[in-house]
């Protein structure tokens, strides 16, 4: 007895999480959706699998095609595989986690609606990305303790301050400014640029960065 072939087709996709940091506020990349399902919704970037590419190859075309460069920090985070994801389709999703500056990539003006959105304040989300997002968050807390993962999400000029917050927001956690300060000063990771962070309130605070040859290292 014959199937109907479509009756078990699977569709591959791939989705990437983009974060960035602005003002110690850690921040994701999604567009709104302009047809049903979900129509007026907010997803990840995301692109269906072609035959003629692998998942790398589909991953740096969708980078480019959102931001304009493949060249970020990027690597795989999970395969999402629920049976009824999307509804009348059965698609499996690969989902990857991106960091980047947003002074350093260009967003595609012909995305109708695209944006970065504050983790915390997240919009409507469509399918189950917002289960997406939560494990790329997950995720990107584990790796947080790694200089690596900090340098590609503060590639410019920081406060400790936004670089402390960055730390409370992904980690869930309170920290103390004084020991906060103390490590990463002790530590040598990072150095003055000689600027300060001018146009906020109260005392302009000073500005700093990662040094460039710092070794790889565990922070807690």
């Amino acid at each position: 007895m014959s199937k109907n072939n479509n009756e078990n087709s699977v569709i591959l996709e791939s989705v990437i999480n983009i974060f960035t940091v602005e003002k110690g506020i850690l921040k994701v990349l999604l567009q709104r959706k302009t047809n049903e399902p979900y129509k007026g919704y907010w997803k990840l970037p995301g692109e269906f699998l072609k035959n003629t590419e692998t998942l790398e190859d589909n991953i740096n075309n969708l980078l480019i095609e959102t931001i304009g460069t493949k060249d970020i920090y990027n690597e795989q985070n999970y395969t999402f595989s629920s049976i009824n994801r999307y509804p009348n389709e059965r698609i499996i999703t690969t989902s990857y986690i991106g960091l980047t500056d947003t002074r350093k990539v260009k967003l595609n003006e012909k995305i109708e609606e695209i944006g970065w959105f504050d983790i915390r304040e997240l919009p409507k989300i469509a399918f189950d990305h917002k289960e997406i997002i939560d494990k790329a968050r997950e995720q990107l807390r584990s790796k947080l303790i790694n200089t690596t993962i900090l340098k590609n999400l503060f590639p410019a000029d920081f406060t400790l301050p936004e670089l402390q917050n960055t730390f409370e927001s992904i980690m869930n956690i309170k920290l103390d400014r004084r020991n906060f300060r103390k490590k990463f000063i002790t530590l040598g990771l990072i150095e003055e640029t000689g600027y300060n962070n001018i146009g906020g309130s109260g005392r302009p605070a000073k500005l700093y960065r990662f040094k460039e040859n710092i070794k790889e290292t565990n922070l807690f």
